[in-house]
C-alpha cells in the first residue's frame, strides 16, 4: 500500500477498501491497515484481486475520482468512470481528425518522431557513460541507424510505412539496450528481445510494468483535457484498446520508463528476488517488486525538467497532462503542429 501524489496504490491481493465517514479504510484479513481522508485522494490504482465496497465505488463515480484495476503484471483490466464530461466540441474535432488522412498522418508522424528521437537520446547518453569501446561503438552505430529512420519520417506517406519505420527502429534500439546495464547486472537481468503478454524475463517484466503505469497516466491526462483515449492516430482503434493513450505513451517509453528500469537495475534497487516465475515461462514482479517500482516511479515524477515547447521548468509527473493539452490545441486549430515531448 502506497499513497503518493494523491494516488493510492494497493498491491496486496485480497485487500478490501471501504468508506468510513469521509475516510477510506484498507482492510486486510479483517484488520484495518490504513485509513486515509477521502479528500486527500484523487485516484486509486488497484493490482490483482482488490475489492471496493459499493458505497466507496459510488462515491468515486459521483466525485469523478479515478479507479483503475490492473493485473499482477500491470496490464489494464478495468476503469471506473462517472458521468461523461469534457468538451464535446474538442471530441468532435478529434473524431473529424481521425477521418482526415493527412491530419491523422501528421499526428502519427509526430508520435513516431518523438519516440525515435527520445530512443536515440537514451542510446547516445549511454554511449557517453560506458567504458567498453566495443559496446560504445555499437550504441553509437544504433543511434546513427535510428537517425536515418527519423529522416525518413517526413516521406512516409501512409500509416503502414510509418509503423514499419517505428518497428525497425525498435528492433535496433532493443538490440543494444542491454549495453546500458552494468556488466555485473546482466546475468540477473538477461535480455535479448522485447516480449510481452506475458513477459519472459525480468527486464521485460520490469519495463512492461512501467509502461502500464505510464499508460494509466496518459489515459487520465487525455480524459482530463476532454479527449477520447480510445480513438488514436498511430494505433488502430479496437474495442477496449486505449489507442490515443498508446499514441501518447510512445513519447515517454524510452526517456522515462526504460531509463528508470535501467537505473533501478544498475543501482541494485531491484533484485531477482523481486520477481516470480510462473508456469509456462511467464515472469512477473511480485508484491515487494511492485512496491519498489511504484515508489521509484512516483519519486521520478516529482523531479523537474525544462519543457522544450513551454521553455519552463515542469515536474515530470505533469508531462502527460501538458502533451495532452498541446494535442488538444492542435486538434482545435489553435496551433499549426503537434510537437511531441522531446527529452534533452
Amino acid at each position: 500500500m502506497t499513497v503518493l501524489l494523491n494516488t493510492l496504490y494497493i498491491t496486496t491481493p485480497e485487500a478490501y477498501l471501504r468508506l468510513e465517514g469521509e475516510t477510506v479504510c484498507v482492510m486486510i484479513e479483517d484488520e484495518k491497515r490504513l485509513q486515509v481522508p477521502l479528500h486527500h485522494l484523487g485516484a486509486f490504482v488497484l493490482f490483482d484481486h482488490v475489492m471496493l465496497s459499493p458505497a466507496l465505488l459510488g462515491r468515486c463515480a459521483e466525485d469523478g475520482r479515478s479507479v483503475v484495476w490492473l493485473n499482477r503484471s500491470g496490464r489494464f483490466r478495468a476503469r471506473l468512470e462517472g458521468p461523461v464530461n469534457g468538451n464535446v466540441l474538442l471530441r468532435q474535432a478529434q473524431y473529424r481528425a481521425a477521418d482526415d488522412e493527412p491530419k491523422t498522418l501528421a499526428i502519427a508522424r509526430a508520435s513516431v518522431a518523438g519516440k525515435l528521437r527520445n530512443s536515440r537520446q537514451v542510446l547516445m547518453r549511454g554511449a557517453r557513460e560506458i567504458d567498453n569501446p566495443t559496446e560504445r561503438d555499437a550504441l553509437v552505430q544504433a543511434a546513427r541507424l535510428i537517425a536515418n529512420q527519423i529522416r525518413k519520417i517526413p516521406q512516409a506517406d501512409n500509416l503502414d510505412t510509418l509503423r514499419g519505420l517505428e518497428g525497425d527502429s525498435a528492433r535496433i534500439y532493443f538490440d543494444v539496450l542491454p549495453y546500458l546495464m552494468k556488466p555485473s547486472a546482466r546475468e540477473a537481468f538477461p535480455f535479448s528481445t522485447r516480449n510481452r503478454r506475458p513477459p519472459r524475463d525480468r527486464f521485460n517484466a520490469l519495463i512492461s510494468f512501467l509502461y502500464a503505469l505510464k499508460l494509466a497516466d496518459c489515459r487520465s491526462a487525455l480524459e482530463t483535457v476532454g479527449l477520447d483515449p480510445q480513438l488514436g492516430f498511430l494505433h488502430a482503434a479496437r474495442p477496449g484498446r486505449p489507442a490515443l493513450a498508446l499514441d501518447l505513451l510512445e513519447e515517454f517509453r524510452a526517456p522515462l520508463c526504460d531509463r528508470l528500469a535501467l537505473t533501478l537495475i544498475n543501482r541494485g534497487q531491484i533484485q531477482p528476488k523481486d520477481f516470480d516465475e510462473r508456469e509456462g515461462g511467464a515472469v512477473l514482479l511480485n508484491d515487494s517488486g511492485r512496491k519498489t517500482v511504484i515508489t521509484a516511479y512516483q519519486a521520478r515524477k516529482q523531479e523537474t525538467l525544462k519543457h522544450p515547447v513551454l521553455d519552463a521548468e515542469v515536474s515530470i509527473g505533469l508531462l502527460a497532462q501538458l502533451q495532452a493539452r498541446l494535442l488538444a490545441r492542435y486538434l482545435r486549430g489553435d496551433v499549426p503542429h503537434y510537437v511531441p515531448f522531446l527529452n534533452r
